[in-house]
């Protein structure tokens, strides 16, 4: 499932080539990319078709395009979900779920979905669900003097965390949730109540980066042990944003078509058998939540504690 990485790239790409352009017609080709939607496929076309998208934003996993101050297009790309930016007469691929043209005449826009998990909706919008006390501020704007501002999200990932590359991250209350746990710490970052955005390629990157076993228990990290873990998240994800993302396959690419590279940088991840690149010793891979979570048994030893 595309990470972080994956879907900051996407954003990117619709912030360039379709944000500011005004819909035309709104194609539903397959009523299960709109499943979420209450309208329902003719519903959401009607919705969508004649207004501008004013902004692409993220948050973790999801991202959307701003319709006005009240209502945004969400999308989650599931497995294989794919916003593809193009030539408007180009082939129509089979796996084309949705397609939105616009009134320039331009490039068109195609929600593509081999596996049809990924979907779209309008949605309304509504402030993010916060523990803490904080003060509402429209979605742009940076930290406020006040405390932590409020972001304007679609309403429902309004329960979703903020994810660590963004201005509303707070690390201390991460630091606080986090160690309140009992749960392995792979777990948790995982848990999208508690941190959005990293799935399990980048979990086990950068668990390998910060030497902590995927099963340490959450209530054992000290002060410095989580900022060293949080450290190492940035930076996996700093990184394979550069690189555009990891693609294993086809599934993945980004609005031209192009797939990222992170895959060449990937230093645990798929690599049972391999040597540590820190160590030489082999990595091993473990049977995690119907995954697999891998791990270097030498950087990374595996604790008396562990919460499997």
């Amino acid at each position: 499932m595309p990470e972080l990485p994956e879907v900051e790239t996407v954003r990117a790409g619709l912030e360039r080539h379709v944000v500011g352009r005004t819909v035309a017609v709104v194609q539903v080709l397959h009523p299960r990319a709109v499943r979420r939607d209450p309208a329902g496929p003719a519903g959401f076309a009607a919705a969508v078709a004649g207004r501008t998208l004013k902004r692409a934003e993220r948050r973790g996993k999801y991202l959307w395009l701003a319709l006005d101050d009240d209502e945004a297009l969400l999308a989650h790309l599931g497995m294989s979900g794919q916003l593809l930016v193009g030539d408007p007469d180009r082939p129509m691929s089979p796996h084309v779920r949705v397609r939105f043209t616009f009134t320039d005449g331009g490039p068109d826009l195609r929600f593509t979905d081999q596996r049809t998990f990924g979907h779209v909706m309008v949605v309304p919008f509504a402030p993010e669900v916060q523990p803490a006390r904080t003060r509402s501020v429209p979605a742009h704007d940076s930290f406020s003097p006040v405390g932590r501002p409020v972001r304007i999200v679609p309403a429902p990932i309004a329960h979703i965390a903020p994810d660590p590359v963004e201005p509303a991250f707070d690390p201390a209350a991460f630091a606080a949730r986090l160690t309140r746990r009992r749960t392995g710490v792979k777990r948790a970052l995982l848990d999208q109540s508690l941190i959005s955005g990293v799935g399990n390629i980048y979990a086990d990157e950068a668990l390998w980066r910060a030497r902590m076993h995927w099963a340490r228990p959450t209530e054992t990290l000290n002060r410095g042990e989580v900022s060293r873990l949080l450290e190492a998240v940035r930076d996996v994800l700093s990184e394979a944003l550069k690189a555009g993302g990891t693609s294993f396959d086809s599934l993945y690419v980004n609005v031209n078509g192009e797939s990222g590279y992170f895959d060449r940088s990937l230093q645990v991840y798929g690599r049972e058998g391999e040597p540590c690149s820190r160590c030489a010793t082999p990595i091993r891979r473990d049977s995690f939540m119907n995954r697999s979570a891998y791990s270097c048994p030498r950087c990374q030893p595996r604790p008396r504690n562990a919460h499997w």
